[in-house]
């Protein structure tokens, strides 16, 4: 049985409200779970108090017995020394392509011969 730490989404529409659980990784988001080990605010100010509230020792052990936190759940238990979490790898996709840096290169070759005469 694989175990994930993961949040399961509860309040209304457009007002997420997360409960960080410990469940079977083949049980649906919102349904059975085995133990719930606090809540998560995504609401609330960043630097609140009250934003993660967390059993911690639970956590540990949970991780110790080999449940895997989701990437979101990773996320949150990094600051608090839980997980260290890898960083993921992100490709520069948004990046122009060549064609595109060429003529922004060349964009700014003009401007800077335009601006050297006048200085």
């Amino acid at each position: 049985m694989s175990l994930k730490i993961r949040l399961s989404r509860g309040g209304a529409k457009k007002r997420p409200f997360y409960r960080v659980v410990v469940a079977d990784s083949r049980a649906p988001r919102d349904g059975r779970f085995i133990e719930k080990l606090g809540t998560f605010d995504p609401l609330k100010a960043k630097d609140a108090a009250d934003r993660l509230v967390l059993d911690t020792e639970k956590a540990k052990v949970w991780i110790a017995k080999g449940a895997q936190p989701t990437d979101r759940v990773a996320r949150l238990l990094d600051p608090l020394g839980l997980v260290k979490r890898e960083a993921r790898n992100n490709p520069q996709k948004a990046q122009p392509k060549k064609k595109a840096q060429e003529r922004a290169a060349a964009a700014a070759k003009r401007a800077e011969e335009s601006a050297a005469p006048a200085a």
